[in-house]
């Protein structure tokens, strides 16, 4: 039995081990989190089976609550929120941690070394509890971010570590019972975590989240070592300890501090203290009467943008904030529409967990190739035309350089400064959360576009796809005419049409019969997407085509269609709003903020036969209306869609 138990525990670190090797790219982590999870299902199964539980109903139960609060966390968590998700994760290892070794030290009847790992599990579990508790509360806006200092603030943590130092030996060796060890270690270990995670800023915490996963994996590793079987624990627990620590030092070293700094609040400037943002002397005045400089002749930021030909976008915790990646992503496809080189600039602590921004632009999809890590962006920056930052400051911030004596003053950034353009798009001019004043705001290059950074990007877009600039020494670009719906679509080799309850309302699923019958009879590839919720019932809009006799293979899932949005001409909205809405991707709040909607609006050309511009049900602006490529045609969609199709047959 025991062999046979030694094999399955085998098998599981195996699938652990092989589907983190499987994270290292983006085309194969989701393969690798499945691998993982069924490592983590078939070592539960396994346990169960060893300790003879797998008939115990409250074990079923416990875990089918955990499965679904999983499920629902998964489903309801924004992607602004992940950090203080990943924060509430390390907590509930270390919490299951500590309460295993607590349980193990109360039921007797272990030799000195079990007894000294127990207390120990307590300790490392307690502290990962309620640190990452802090974590995700200064994440969550429930607590302050910036660093708080109590009074006599060494004084608790001294304290509460010589209480835990007693408390284990008493423990290790029996000294007094072991239920009082247990309760001393939970509560001094539960303080030390709150107080020591409460000094640090909130700009430094994916250092402070990356040690306290580490702190988790060590909780369950030592946790491991006082149970009988406890070998898988111990080893899955090393592998996410020794991780985490490794991406701790990598972290430190891309800041240049300490990890005794971080936790030690030293890295952010205390409010009513003044950072310097420079060492210089004051310059002297002019003399009366001496002539100005002169100024350089530089582009307005409109010249900048359309000119680039080299082009480096450095997003930051302001992106995730306003939720602007879509609007990043189409400003970097704008970009090298216009045949400008396009890269990304990621700072290893930029945003609030490890790895956030990648996460963010992984989302919408930006290939991982364009993502360049602190040194490859320095080398391209030095070549580019412009530099648009969205969203970040400290990282960027060339006070880094020059501040000395400020909490950032030696840690590497980003060279923006080194561009010959920079496009600041953030929400205001005060210093991030290191407290030090941003000096790439005073340069003569720099231009601010302030504000909420997704409003500010599509200001930039809007310029990219009016062609306000011609690019140096480049053909010349005629604006596009102002084109009739009819022309857009005569012009066009793939349509796809999207029918919503607005169509049901009016009736118009037999001009929206005739309108795929005509084009057919040009060549056109047409198709329609149906939303699987559109309409007021389960395939309403399925049912509507088929009473006009609208071949079955024609409709497309959402899943079938959104991908292929880019490469479609035409999209004809018929009747449908809220199911083609973007702000499902952009509006964090509303009602429809997270629903999967048709990407319609990554087509070349949109136009939209809808009864007039108010908000669908859900009470949300579609902000597809206000896009420079839709046209929007206002009234009863059979009267407009026959207006269109007399138009079309004249046409022909």
């Amino acid at each position: 039995m025991l062999s046979s138990y030694l094999f399955l525990q085998l098998v599981c670190i195996a699938l652990f081990i092989y589907g983190i090797r499987l994270m290292n790219s983006p085309e194969t982590a989701v393969g690798g989190n499945l691998i993982g999870a069924l490592g983590m299902a078939g070592a539960t199964i396994m346990t169960m089976l060893e300790a003879e539980v797998l008939t115990v109903g409250t074990v079923w139960a416990g875990l089918l609550v955990g499965s679904a609060l999983g499920v629902w966390l998964a489903s309801a968590v924004k992607m602004i929120q992940m950090p203080q998700m990943v924060a509430l994760f390390n907590g509930f290892g270390g919490a299951a941690s500590f309460m295993v070794a607590t349980l193990t030290a109360l039921q007797g009847g272990l030799n000195t070394f079990a007894l000294f790992t127990s207390g120990l599990a307590i300790v490392v579990g307690g502290v990962t509890f309620s640190g990452s508790l802090v974590a995700a509360a200064k994440l969550h806006g429930l607590m302050k971010q910036r660093p708080v200092h109590l009074k006599g603030h060494n004084t608790y943590l001294w304290v509460s570590g010589f209480v835990m130092v007693l408390a284990v030996i008493g423990m290790t060796f029996q000294i007094g019972t072991p239920g009082l060890h247990a309760a001393l270690l939970i509560i001094f270990s539960h303080l030390f975590g709150c107080v020591f995670t409460i000094r640090v800023g909130g700009a430094d915490m994916p250092i402070t989240i990356s040690l306290l996963n580490s702190f988790s994996g060590v909780a369950g590793s030592v946790a491991g070592f006082a149970l009988p079987n406890g070998a898988l624990l111990v080893v899955v627990g090393s592998i996410v300890g020794a991780s985490g620590l490794i991406l701790t030092q990598i972290m430190c070293r891309a800041m240049n501090r300490t990890l005794l700094d971080i936790l030690l609040g030293r890295t952010t400037v205390l409010p009513g203290s003044a950072a310097q943002t420079g060492s210089q002397a004051p310059l002297e005045p002019a003399p009366e009467g001496a002539p100005e400089p002169a100024q350089p002749d530089l582009p307005s930021w409109q010249e900048a943008l359309c000119g680039a030909e080299k082009a480096a976008i450095i997003p930051g915790y302001g992106m995730a904030v306003a939720q602007a990646q879509l609007q990043v992503k189409q400003l970097a496809e704008l970009l090298e529409s216009r045949g400008a080189e396009v890269r990304f600039g990621i700072h290893p602590v930029a945003g609030r967990m490890p790895g956030h921004m990648n996460v963010l632009l992984a989302e919408v999809d930006v290939p991982y190739d364009k993502l360049c890590e602190l040194d490859e962006i320095n080398a391209f920056l030095e070549q580019a035309d412009l530099a648009v930052i969205v969203g970040a400051n400290d990282v960027v911030n060339p006070a880094a350089m020059e501040a000395e004596g400020t909490p950032i003053y030696g840690m590497p950034i980003i060279r923006a400064d080194l561009a010959k353009n920079v496009l600041v798009c953030n929400y205001d001019t005060k210093p991030g959360y290191a407290g030090v004043d941003n000096s790439l705001y005073k340069m003569d290059k720099v231009h601010l576009l302030l504000g909420d950074a997704k409003d500010s990007l599509a200001e930039l877009i809007a310029v990219l796809k009016g062609g306000t600039a011609e690019r140096p020494d480049g053909p010349e670009q005629d604006a596009a005419p102002e084109e009739s719906p009819a022309a857009l679509i005569k012009a066009a080799q793939r349509v796809v049409i999207v029918p919503g309850y607005g169509m049901a309302v009016a009736q118009a699923q037999a001009q929206v019969k005739f309108l795929v019958d005509l084009l057919q009879s040009w060549g056109k590839r047409v198709e329609i997407a149906v939303h699987p919720v559109a309409g007021r019932m389960p395939g309403h809009m399925n049912v509507l085509m088929a009473e006009v006799d609208i071949p079955y293979e024609l409709l497309l899932e959402m899943d079938q269609i959104n991908d292929q949005f880019k490469d479609v001409d035409v999209v004809i909205v018929v009747g449908a709003n809220d199911v083609i809405n973007p702000a499902a991707n952009t509006h964090e709040g509303t009602p429809i903020y997270g629903m999967p909607v048709l990407r319609a609006s990554e087509a070349r050309h949109v136009i939209v036969y809808n009864l007039d511009r108010s908000p669908g049900y859900s009470g949300v602006e579609n902000t597809l209306y206000d896009m420079d490529h839709c046209i929007f045609v206002p009234g009863d969609a059979a009267v407009t869609l026959q207006a269109l199709l007399e138009e079309l047959r004249a046409a022909g």
